[in-house]
């Protein structure tokens, strides 16, 4: 066979445009090396939350961190990991302002939130970024009383009775209790009864209280696991709770007018920005808003907000007449004027023990 030889110009020339076909190949195979290992260089890092809330919301946050992280995960890629913290809504309140690093605070009441804010860890307006006055939940105060109501105890007026051992957690350290001692308040006033009629109606209660513990779930294994006293005030929530675990059978009695409660939730602004967890945390906070998160609420007894949460909450919780802390003017005079040095709750407190 006769070989064609090319001359020695055309020859390179077509050399040349080999390497240049070629060269497309090599650059998109660099092209696509950098893009993903600048891909893996801006990965999100994992990220840990602190969250820092009251004794009862421990059974639906363990449900809610887990549907937060995995939906996170999929939107974002990154990792989220949860701490949390529980006790009494005062003493996590103080802790918080001593120094224990929260990203997230979900609190009893809007007074605790407002004291972070006083000492410079959350900026003012906290309560306007998000629905509802940031709160995503609600409750209510009931009485707990033992099988067959032997004390027949079936009105706010049947607690202030000398027969009558009641069992409720302390002011001064929990939210819950504030809640309670409002409820009683609200009782005579917001039935026609006058403050002084109020003072004495509450004096009488608290002198029945042999023990105050420190919050709302103490209270609670006081009267259930050590059976002590005839009646327990404590959240709906936990009377709920206590009966799904089967440690309490008997129903519990939710007098009217009642108070329904408030509980908020916001960032600590001080922290996640400090840490640089701000996104993930306001994320979390909207994330209680959401369908997933108001069912769990609810099924761990806590009065949604939602309308869909209220659509799947319909039967599910026992009717009564409402009235707000904000009937009484709001957190700011009511803490100073019952809870504050001095306040109403001292001279109750004085007379009783």
């Amino acid at each position: 066979m006769d070989t064609i030889s090319f001359p020695e110009p055309l020859r390179r020339r077509q050399l040349l445009l080999t390497g240049l076909a070629a060269l497309p190949l090599a650059v998109a195979a660099a092209t696509t090396f950098d893009a993903s290992q600048a891909e893996a260089q801006q990965a999100p890092k994992p990220l840990t939350l602190t969250v820092v809330s009251y004794a009862v919301t421990k059974n639906a946050y363990d449900r809610i961190f887990k549907l937060f992280s995995d939906d996170w995960k999929k939107k974002s890629g990154q990792t989220v990991t949860f701490r949390g913290s529980y006790g009494g809504s005062g003493s996590q309140t103080r802790a918080v302002i001593d120094g224990l690093e929260a990203d997230v605070v979900s609190l009893a009441m809007a007074a605790d939130v407002n004291k972070i804010q006083q000492a410079g860890l959350i900026k003012p307006g906290w309560e306007k970024e998000n629905p509802n006055n940031s709160t995503p939940i609600n409750s209510t105060v009931v009485a707990f009383v033992r099988p067959g109501n032997p004390k027949k105890i079936n009105s706010w007026r049947d607690l202030d009775n000398k027969n009558v051992d009641v069992v409720t957690a302390n002011p001064k350290t929990s939210g819950g209790a504030r809640w309670n001692f409002l409820a009683l308040w609200g009782a005579i006033t917001r039935s026609g009864g006058s403050e002084a009629q109020a003072r004495s109606f509450i004096t009488g209660v608290y002198k029945n209280a042999d023990v105050l513990p420190k919050d709302a779930r103490e209270a609670t294994d006081l009267f259930i696991k050590r059976k002590q006293g005839d009646v327990l005030l404590n959240w709906e929530t936990e009377a709920i709770l206590a009966k799904q675990k089967g440690e309490w059978s008997a129903p519990y009695k939710l007098f009217s007018p009642n108070v329904l409660t408030e509980q908020p939730v916001t960032v600590v602004d001080k922290v996640v920005d400090s840490r640089g967890s701000r996104k993930v945390a306001e994320a979390f906070v909207k994330f209680l808003y959401t369908p997933q998160a108001q069912k769990i609420f609810v099924d761990n007894g806590f009065r949604p907000v939602t309308p869909q949460g209220k659509a799947y909450a319909k039967g599910k919780f026992q009717n009564a007449s409402f009235f707000r802390v904000s009937d009484f003017g709001g957190w700011a005079g009511v803490d100073k004027k019952f809870f504050g040095k001095g306040g109403i709750w001292d001279q109750i407190f004085a007379r009783t023990r």
